[in-house]
């Protein structure tokens, strides 16, 4: 299946070949990375790719890339994704996103995460949509907050693929149910 939505500013769609060179960059900035384990090479974020799209033919969805309808740049990828890992809240959904340092800041992460919370509650009848990070990643803390997200402090988690004491395996779950996402203003179209 292949989606394609649309904001304000952005287009949700497909990925293409052209693709590969911005995706490649923005996952070998450590800045965009520094909540990450390490920065990706090439063919790591190629492998990235294929695996987003072979979630996609299976699954229905996965994250995707956001290009700025405006100008046609590339900015990163935000989409709904049913994780791998085995996490202790699964099995679930997240929404999540990546997005290159030049479009931080601007509201583009919010602007697509809520498209792909629309999909979800209104195309895929989810009944609850989640995202995690790790604990000191305040920024996409904030995003989540943004969307509508709420913090479940008590779900808080040790990620199970970071080894034991990595800086980055302590991490947060927020939750968002299709009933709350009803009752938030401009969620319905």
């Amino acid at each position: 299946m292949d989606i394609e939505l649309e904001t304000e500013r952005l287009l949700l769609r497909p990925w293409r070949v052209s693709d590969l060179a911005p995706f490649a960059a923005l996952c070998a900035d450590a800045e965009v990375m520094r909540y990450f384990p390490a920065p990706l090479t090439r063919e790591e974020s190629k492998a990235l790719i294929a695996r987003a799209i072979r979630k996609t033919e299976e699954d229905g969805f996965c994250f995707q890339p956001v290009e700025e309808k405006a100008s046609g740049r590339f900015l990163g990828f935000v989409g709904l994704s049913r994780p791998a890992a085995p996490l202790p809240f699964a099995p679930c959904v997240e929404v999540g996103w990546r997005l290159a340092r030049a479009a931080w800041g601007q509201g583009f992460a919010s602007e697509a995460a809520r498209a792909w919370l629309r999909f979800g509650y209104e195309t895929l009848d989810l009944q609850e949509i989640v995202s995690f990070t790790a604990s000191q990643n305040q920024p996409s803390q904030a995003v989540m907050r943004r969307i509508g997200m709420n913090r479940d402090i008590a779900a808080d988690f040790e990620h199970p693929l970071l080894e034991d004491g990595h800086r980055l395996r302590p991490h947060v779950l927020y939750r968002l149910s299709r009933c709350a996402w009803r009752d938030m203003p401009g969620s319905r179209i």
